[in-house]
């Protein structure tokens, strides 16, 4: 079964254009348990743009599902994932100045400090996970540097659904889960996934969890939180 993470940081956005309490990112957290979500991932940025530290503490107070923290490798990302102890932490790339993470980690630039990094959150019980580029080489450092998982990126499989690109980014897709599992590593996808887009997926072998974030807040504008957590779950589910 492809568990479902919702991911708040977009409820946290709308709060922070605002400032004040609402709407609140943790009281969405628990409406997206309460339809039927199997975690939340939130990604607590340098700047704190919208997630804020006392969000992601409240998020693993209260909810006794999966936590997936989104982090940078900084050392103050690490100090607060060792405090919090999420029950997963996914490696992501950050950009000062970019709207929303544009690509996977360059695990590769990255393979020195990695491996103290991940064992680090690792002896600590916490999962580690690479948001991941789909290059070969990028998926075998992550295998080399100790990840548990890798998180495909499939903003590129988002932006050509429906288009003639489809089919040349999804077999992407697959040949990267195909690796990934060749070599054991564990696999979520994230980036651009929606109600529609989604069921494709289902086809990729050894897929654990998907990320949902932006499209499942921009349909419960419509439909309301419930209902659209419900039916990105229908479509994993079917």
């Amino acid at each position: 079964m492809i568990k479902l993470s919702i991911n708040v940081d977009k409820v946290a956005t709308l709060r922070q254009s605002r400032g004040g309490t609402q709407p609140d990112p943790v009281h969405a957290a628990v409406v997206a348990i309460q339809a039927g979500a199997d975690g939340i991932t939130a990604h607590l940025r340098h700047d704190r743009r919208h997630i804020q530290d006392r969000d992601i503490e409240l998020i693993r107070q209260v909810i006794s599902h999966e936590f997936n923290l989104e982090m940078a490798i900084t050392q103050e990302m690490i100090d607060i994932a060792l405090k919090i102890k999420p029950d997963q932490c996914t490696l992501v790339p950050e950009r000062v100045g970019e709207i929303t993470t544009e690509n996977g980690l360059d695990t590769i630039a990255e393979k020195n400090r990695l491996p103290k990094i991940i064992q680090t959150l690792k002896d600590a019980g916490m999962r580690v996970s690479i948001f991941s580029r789909l290059d070969e080489d990028q998926i075998k450092a992550a295998k080399d540097v100790g990840a548990d998982r890798i998180e495909l990126y499939t903003e590129p499989y988002g932006h050509a659904y429906g288009t003639k690109n489809e089919d040349y980014e999804f077999k992407r897709l697959v040949k990267s889960a195909e690796l990934a599992e060749k070599l054991g590593l564990g696999l979520n996808a994230g980036h651009d996934l929606d109600y529609r887009n989604l069921e494709k997926l289902k086809a990729i072998p050894n897929l654990l969890e998907v990320s949902i974030g932006h499209s499942v807040f921009s349909r419960a504008i419509f439909i309301g939180l419930e209902n659209a957590v419900k039916e990105l779950l229908a479509v994993l589910r079917s």
